[in-house]
């Protein structure tokens, strides 16, 4: 009798192990790239990996640091990732010059761009108009250089005034605090925290937001190319329900996603990225009247099209239909993607 409870006990455990086996090979690997060095807003996906939220939408994703948007955007042209976290301005310019190898916008993760030109009070800089004849740093694949064309229009300022200095990414905030050059363009959320870390006091830090001055663009997105979207729709869905349970989580407690980033990373700096963190929500870039009313992911039509509008003026090339630039036929109902109170 006891041998035969032990034979059925090893037999159900067997089961469950080989049911376990089977579940797991039946995930689907996803590759995917962010725009940039882990950051505390990376911890949406930080948390979608800890909490299982991408195995219990079938899915197996192995996340990478990025390089900057258009960077990021290049690699899912060229199917060396399958999903990537870019902005969508760059997503507008890239199809826009290269129609026959467009990627596709699936859900909108910024309800605003954080694209900004920063800059220190020492330079005497206090208002874009001040930027003429200056020397701005920032890497060539810079979404914020790319996207510096409509913040001259909006701000009057003849672009060929300015002097661009390139540099690899790791140099911008230094050639800033060293002087070399006037002001650089990236992310405010990535490079005033950047100089924070360099020592700089955040009271010396000035921020021209593009939103803040006549670009109240859309910005950072989840893209992957059209033909990887039609052939793996149950994908999609699963990486975007991952995405939002992983912001919600991230919502209601900031802390334990910069637990989850530290288990990745253990170079993480908590303490920086928690600050950036609520920066973005502060700014009304991760979190926003319009995510609290529409819920996350939710996309206005008449700005999204303003955005492709100034995005094919400043480059001067023909705007893509809005069709070929985002979809939100991924997104759940409204009720299933409502962030925390």
């Amino acid at each position: 009798m006891k041998s035969t409870i032990l034979k059925l006990a090893f037999g159900a455990m067997a089961l469950a192990l080989s049911a376990g086996l089977t579940s797991a090979q039946d995930l689907k690997p996803v590759k995917f790239s962010l725009d940039w060095t882990l950051q505390g807003n990376h911890a949406i996906w930080g948390l979608a990996l800890k909490n299982k939220y991408f195995e219990q939408n079938g899915l197996k994703v192995s996340m990478d640091r990025g390089y900057g948007s258009g960077d990021t955007v290049v690699k899912i042209a060229a199917g060396a990732y399958d999903i990537g976290f870019t902005d969508v301005n760059s997503v507008i310019k890239f199809n826009a010059e290269n129609p026959d190898r467009t990627v596709l916008a699936f859900y909108q993760v910024f309800d605003k761009t954080p694209n900004s030109i920063i800059t220190l009070k020492k330079s005497g800089i206090t208002k874009p108009a001040d930027l003429a004849g200056k020397k701005i740093g920032a890497p060539e694949s810079d979404s914020s250089r790319m996207m510096f064309g409509a913040f001259a229009k909006a701000n009057n300022i003849d672009p060929a005034s300015i002097n661009w200095v390139t540099m690899a990414p790791n140099l911008r905030e230094t050639m800033l605090v060293q002087g070399q050059v006037e002001a650089i363009s990236g992310f405010s959320s990535t490079s005033v925290f950047n100089l924070i870390s360099a020592g700089v006091p955040q009271e010396d830090i000035v921020i021209m937001s593009y939103a803040d001055n006549g670009l109240d663009l859309y910005g950072s997105v989840l893209v992957a190319m059209p033909d990887y979207v039609a052939k793996n729709p149950d994908i999609i869905k699963g990486f975007v329900k991952a995405t939002i349970s992983g912001t919600v989580d991230l919502l209601k407690d900031p802390a334990a996603g910069m637990t989850a980033m530290k288990e990745i990373e253990p170079l993480f700096d908590t303490k920086l990225e928690t600050a950036r963190l609520a920066f973005l929500m502060d700014k009304g870039v991760l979190k926003s009247p319009a995510f609290d009313k529409n819920g996350l992911g939710y996309v206005d039509p008449a700005r999204m099209d303003l955005t492709i509008k100034t995005n094919s003026e400043v480059y001067k090339v023909p705007a893509p239909a809005a069709t070929k630039v985002y979809t939100t036929e991924f997104l759940p109902p409204a009720s299933e993607r409502m962030p925390p109170k």
